[in-house]
């Protein structure tokens, strides 16, 4: 069979971008000047038909034709054969995505909120006229998990995700670890850096990160995740004396997407949840630096599997984009309907009360004869035991100690109420902090 000399021989198929930031800068730029290379891949040759986006003098790292160019994001959608969605928000993202869909256009999007809070309808839209939403850079930026999930791991049985998928949260807790720097000082310097948003929000109250851990939990599990059920907690409560404690202790603090299936009642549950958390130095997530993702992956046949790399920027992402522009291209030449979403399984997704796991509880109580026993009464009568206890003592007066104790592993709700019931003990100055173990 003879094979076409040049991309001018392929079918031509017209691929439209919404939106020029960061992401969608690199991506244009990228299928400009990699057109006949991209033909190769594709077995087509891609057009970028037009870029719907901000006013063509705005700022970017790469200079692109002011011809491409236009206000008419509607035309563009309905005359392109794929659309490429980097807006971000949720609209008119989503109207934009509907639209494109309903015009029998596959689309491509990097917009993990927007797939957190309205995927299952673009999924329907999809399927109603055999088209593909593709969104490998909706989370974890460049990694390829998406496709891992979905496709490679299909045959498989996931067991549990444990990953870090927020870039901005890693970065200050890294130099928060490697530095001894405070957190508002690191955030200062992440924003300075354009790491973090002016406002930072999304990321560090861990938003973000739970909007990729729904989309992943979703793939992984064959189960619709909505965001509202996914445990949310964010790293602003993390302080340096916090740090030091879990270094001593030999841990390193991590903000964690964690996706599992356990058994409550019985019946095969799953749990997603978002949270600050002790891993060991020993575990490969620990060795994550700077702004890099990383996800843990144990499914019942395969093993662990772990994928690490960089989890934003524009142009890594811009790689995520373009590998789904080609998958997109493929289909199209081969023909036949998009694959469909499988979210059959159906599974209860249960709130994190039930989750099993073991608490680091830092106290300060008062420096007295019978505290420690008072303590672990208090533990027992919760059910919980521990595993270690280590004492400091505070203050120029020696009135007031630091008791940092770890529990063993126990039912989510158990620790939470004794927690709570130590709040209120006598003997309980206050509790410093409470963080989970996970990775063990």
């Amino acid at each position: 069979m003879t094979q076409p000399e040049s991309s001018d021989q392929y079918r031509r198929l017209r691929v439209a971008l919404l939106g020029a930031g960061a992401v969608g800068s690199q991506v244009a730029d990228l299928l400009l000047r990699h057109g006949d290379e991209l033909a190769d891949r594709a077995g087509a040759s891609l057009e970028l038909a037009g870029i719907a986006g901000r006013a063509v003098d705005a700022p970017r790292d790469v200079e692109l034709p002011k011809e491409l160019f236009t206000t008419d994001a509607e035309s563009l959608i309905v005359g392109s054969d794929i659309v490429i969605e980097l807006m971000g928000g949720i609209e008119p993202a989503r109207g934009n995505l509907l639209l494109a869909l309903n015009s029998g256009a596959d689309v491509v999007t990097a917009n993990k909120a927007l797939l957190a809070t309205h995927g299952t309808e673009l999924f329907e839209a999809a399927d109603q006229v055999g088209a593909s939403v593709y969104y490998e850079a909706a989370a974890a930026g460049a990694i390829p998990i998406i496709r891992p999930l979905r496709d490679s791991l299909a045959g498989d049985r996931v067991v549990r995700i444990m990953g870090i998928v927020n870039g901005t949260t890693n970065y200050i807790l890294d130099r928060m670890d490697s530095e001894g720097a405070d957190f508002a000082d690191v955030l200062a310097d992440a924003q300075r850096l354009g790491y973090a948003e002016a406002d930072p929000t999304a990321d560090v109250e861990g938003h973000d990160a739970a909007q990729k851990a729904a989309i992943l939990a979703s793939l992984a599990f064959h189960t619709t995740v909505p965001l509202d059920a996914v445990h949310c907690e964010g790293i602003t409560g993390i302080t340096a004396s916090m740090i030091d404690e879990a270094r001593a202790a030999g841990f390193v603090i991590k903000l964690l997407a964690v996706c599992e299936r356990i058994t409550v009642d019985g019946a095969e549950s799953i749990s997603v949840r978002v949270y600050p958390a002790l891993v060991a130095r020993s575990h490969p997530l620990a060795s994550v630096h700077g702004a890099n993702n990383a996800v843990f992956v144990e499914a019942e046949a395969a093993g662990s599997l772990m994928f690490y790399g960089a989890g934003a920027g524009g142009v890594q992402t811009a790689s995520a984009v373009l590998g789904d522009v080609v998958s997109a291209a493929r289909r199209h030449i081969a023909g036949g309907v998009g694959v469909g979403e499988s979210t059959r399984a159906n599974l209860p997704i249960v709130p994190i009360g039930h989750v099993i796991t073991r608490y680091q509880i830092t106290l300060e109580v008062n420096d007295q004869p019978g505290v420690l026993a008072t303590i672990a009464g208090i533990l027992s009568e919760g059910g919980v035991s521990v595993a270690t206890v280590v004492q400091t003592v505070e203050g120029e007066d020696d009135t007031t100690a630091r008791l940092v104790i770890g529990t063993h592993r126990a039912a989510e709700q158990a620790l939470s109420d004794t927690v709570e019931n130590l709040a209120a003990s006598d003997v309980v100055e206050r509790v410093v902090s409470v963080l989970r173990v996970e990775g063990e």
